[in-house]
């Protein structure tokens, strides 16, 4: 019987984990000239983000970087907050602590280096 109530709990705890909002694709804040759509998604008991798709001002074009994890280790807070997380600038090859906030179709995603932070605002893309 307690098997099944931890059985239970686990597929409940996951399908908690798969219903959160931040889940989807995202379209980043061109950086360097250069944005990508980024699929964020349960990665254990995190989230992390993987690049998809890539573009400039021409269009799209097929940029070493797809595949890539651009964030990673994510963990929400509620109130459409998450913290604890890690995340890579293509432009520049560094990793930084992160955060992020969502609200509705936008999520404000922050790396950070100490106290200073290099934000970007990103769209939900549909």
């Amino acid at each position: 019987m307690k098997q099944l109530i931890l059985a239970a709990a686990l597929i409940c705890g996951a399908g908690m984990a798969q219903a959160d909002p931040v889940l989807g694709i995202w379209k980043t804040q061109a950086d360097e000239g250069a944005f990508a759509h980024v699929k964020i998604a349960t990665c254990g008991t995190k989230l992390c983000g993987v690049i998809t798709r890539t573009f400039t001002d021409k269009g799209e074009y097929k940029s070493p970087n797809i595949g890539k994890r651009l964030l990673w280790d994510m963990s929400p807070n509620g109130g459409g907050a998450y913290s604890g997380g890690r995340i890579w600038q293509p432009s520049t090859g560094k990793e930084y602590k992160s955060k992020m906030t969502l609200a509705g179709d936008i999520l404000n995603v922050a790396g950070c280096f100490g106290p200073i932070c290099k934000k970007q605002v990103w769209a939900r893309v549909k």
